[in-house]
């Protein structure tokens, strides 16, 4: 890693939308970053849709602080762009995800006990 890591996970709590959703599509395995764009935007049904400049932002920063690395698993040169770089979640990026998803349940508890559940249509 490139950076000294938090004492705890945790410590990075909360994670902008765009930190927590790379890291939900790099839990799944490594992607290019125009991967990324398109996964998160599949997997938000459209609601993010990450410009170059916040993706790209945000993924220097995640590699700054070990979140995500470069990897260098490549697939077949023939389905590939050599300009393309991929990344990978770390395992200190999986256990922050994880903290951030344990904070967010808590917190979705919590909404539940004071407004109540909204019942689907």
């Amino acid at each position: 890693m490139s950076s000294k890591e938090p004492k705890a996970p945790s410590a990075l709590s909360p994670l902008s939308p765009s930190f927590f959703h790379i890291l939900l599509s790099l839990g799944e395995g490594g992607r290019h970053g125009y991967a990324l764009k398109r996964e998160i935007s599949r997997r938000t049904d459209g609601k993010l849709k990450l410009g170059s400049g916040m993706l790209y932002g945000s993924i220097n920063k995640m590699l700054e602080l070990g979140l995500i690395e470069e990897s260098h698993d490549r697939p077949d040169a023939h389905l590939d762009d050599e300009r393309r770089r991929y990344y990978r979640i770390t395992n200190y990026g999986r256990k922050v995800a994880q903290a951030e998803a344990a904070r967010m349940l808590e917190l979705a508890q919590l909404a539940t006990a004071t407004f109540g559940s909204r019942k689907h249509a």
